[in-house]
């Protein structure tokens, strides 16, 4: 994970491209549809490619545990935005990757995104029996709403609150997750900063 920062930091410059942006943060948790994925501190960062026309891609990466030698998570992803009238639209396909697992834990997702104003609802349909999961969220404000449903593993909610720390953006969340058969019943506070370059 060390190494991947560093090129991030290294390839700053490259956001300077066109459609190109990097973006780097520090959570005091990474929590994910409300399950801890590092159990504890996380640094993660990645790059993003937007095109005019809506085409966009993209990789990102965090340190993780799970307690079974896993120690970081890639994600590449490719998508698609555009609007019906005030609706907008986003379908997506995702990987997450997991090049230390043993076993290979590694899953993918294809995605539809809805927003109509502050309101979103996001569906992900996991790929080879992997389980789909349903969100919906509400801004208000710099304080974001979620609930999310994941299917046999459980339900999250989470409450949101960002501000500025000068140039940098900073949150503060508030997560419960619900089992449902995971073995798992979580729940806390994380706050986290971030920057886009």
């Amino acid at each position: 994970m060390k190494n991947f920062l560093l090129v991030i930091m290294s390839l700053a410059s490259v956001s300077s491209y066109a459609g190109v942006s990097a973006n780097v943060s520090f959570t005091t948790d990474y929590i994910w549809r409300g399950m801890t994925q590092s159990d504890g501190p996380a640094v993660q960062g990645g790059f993003d490619y937007e095109a005019d026309s809506g085409f966009y891609a993209g990789f990102w990466g965090s340190n993780v545990n799970f307690n079974n030698g896993n120690g970081q998570e890639l994600d590449y992803y490719a998508g698609y935005g555009f609007s019906l009238g005030d609706v907008g639209v986003d379908v997506g396909y995702i990987t997450y990757d997991y090049p230390d697992s043993d076993p290979d834990i590694k899953f993918e997702e294809i995605y539809l995104g809805f927003s109509f104003g502050d309101l979103g609802l996001t569906y992900a349909s996991g790929q080879d029996e992997a389980p789909d999961y349903i969100e919906v969220s509400y801004g208000l404000g710099p304080v974001s709403f979620s609930y999310g449903d994941y299917d046999e593993y459980g339900e999250n909610t989470t409450i949101s609150f960002g501000f500025a720390c000068g140039s940098y953006d900073c949150g503060i969340s508030v997560y419960d997750f619900s089992d449902a058969g995971y073995g798992a019943d979580e729940d806390g506070v994380f706050f986290s900063i971030s920057a886009s370059l």
